[in-house]
């Protein structure tokens, strides 16, 4: 009985996946306002009825490949962040003191590079994510932790950084209402930065994900020709914006 329940299983996992490459063509094709369930059954030689045993709606497969999406972007940021700590042997003690471990301009950098390149290799699931809102669609709750990876990458840099005493504060003061913003997000998450801290990190987060569109929506062409270079010149801008030390070339 546990063989028949585990081909079962896999079977329905294969199917599944094949749904969901088959929405992924879609979406390449006509765009995530066009995603059509029938469509799909079709191009896999299903009857729908079929296919809503596997997702009840169109908003259901959408939430998985959005899901999807989320969860390999965010896994690439945190894969470049644990790679370049890994080369430079940091653990989560050394990442405590001040002369150790990776420079946080590079974790930074790492982060942020990984983002975009996910992006490039994947501009229709970017476009999921980051495009226009499909109409009629709304994320559900289940959505807010896998978007949230990328952010607590970046914050898991500031906060090291902060934590080891080299984080440069902004001396710059916030309003009053952002002030009470940024220690509800800080208490949300666990954290306990300063406010314009926080604030310059919810700032650079939300410009890195600018850069990155711009680039993948076009909106460089003829003005950028130099991308990756541009691209690395303004993340460590970002960088420096929210505190973190970056050395000076020569």
């Amino acid at each position: 009985m546990t063989a028949i329940k585990g081909a079962r299983e896999r079977a329905r996992g294969e199917i599944t996946t094949a749904i969901k490459d088959e929405a992924r063509q879609q979406l390449a094709a006509e765009g995530a306002a066009k995603l059509s369930l029938r469509a799909v059954a079709r191009e896999l030689g299903m009857v729908s009825s079929a296919l809503y045993r596997y997702f009840p709606s169109r908003d259901d497969l959408l939430t998985a490949l959005i899901l999807d999406a989320y969860n390999a972007l965010g896994e690439a940021a945190e894969t470049a962040l644990a790679a370049v700590d890994t080369a430079s042997g940091t653990s989560d003690a050394a990442r405590a003191r001040v002369d150790a471990g990776a420079p946080p301009a590079a974790r930074w950098t790492a982060v942020c590079r990984a983002v975009r390149e996910w992006a490039l290799a994947h501009p229709h699931e970017y476009a999921l994510l980051y495009g226009s809102p499909v109409p009629g669609y709304h994320a559900p709750d289940a959505t807010a932790e896998p978007a949230g990876r990328v952010a607590r990458a970046l914050l898991a840099v500031v906060r090291d950084a902060y934590v080891a005493g080299v984080l440069r504060e902004p001396a710059d003061p916030l309003p009053d209402a952002v002030v009470g913003d940024m220690l509800a997000l800080s208490a949300e998450l666990g954290e306990e930065l300063p406010a314009v801290v926080t604030a310059r990190l919810v700032g650079a987060w939300a410009q890195l994900f600018g850069l990155v569109g711009f680039e993948v929506f076009g909106q460089f062409n003829r003005v950028v020709d130099a991308r990756e270079e541009f691209f690395e010149h303004a993340v460590l801008q970002l960088a420096r914006s929210v505190g973190l030390p970056v050395p000076t070339k020569r």
